[in-house]
């Protein structure tokens, strides 16, 4: 078994063993495994790009410095193609699985306002809503007529005689 099957079986491994946080569907707890599976992924992608970096600057030492290089740029391609692969494949999977979360969220959403209790109440908030709009807007008006009657009441408060 070569490393980097041993690594793959690992993450997978890694993956199965996780606990839930909270209750989660089947597919947010597919998706969470995937998740870490891709971060294993990552860990093999950014240790083989440090190698090849790595042996491409030690190739800059050596008397046949293009031989060198294809040699490496070879070997990372060997090491990169079977993470690159999995990757493709890996997201794939969470594409898909996204979009079943999404539309299970879609659907509960949907029978939620279906149901008739919360019609009954989202009715019972736009009516609040309109009441309380109509009192401001009351609001608004009265102390508009009471600014432009501001200068007559004032003249009445000075001479002590009620103006009509």
């Amino acid at each position: 078994m070569t490393d980097q099957n041993r690594s793959w079986a690992f993450a997978i491994l890694l993956a199965m063993s996780v606990a839930p946080v909270h209750a989660m569907t089947s597919d947010e707890l597919e998706l969470e495994k995937l998740n870490q599976i891709e971060a294993q992924l990552t860990l093999q992608r950014e240790w083989v790009e440090y190698h090849w970096k790595k042996t491409s600057a030690e190739c800059y030492d050596k008397f046949f410095v293009n031989s060198c290089l294809s040699d490496a740029r070879a070997k990372y391609r060997r090491e990169i193609d079977p993470i690159r692969a999995q990757e493709v494949l890996l997201n794939e999977n969470q594409r898909f699985i996204n979009e079943r979360i999404k539309t299970e969220r879609d659907a509960r959403r949907a029978a939620e306002r279906a149901d008739p209790k919360r019609a009954q109440e989202r009715a019972e908030n736009e009516k609040a809503f309109l009441q309380k709009q109509k009192d401001a807007t009351a609001r608004a008006a009265d102390l508009e007529e009471r600014r432009k009657d501001a200068p007559r009441r004032a003249q009445e408060n000075k001479s002590g005689v009620k103006l009509d």
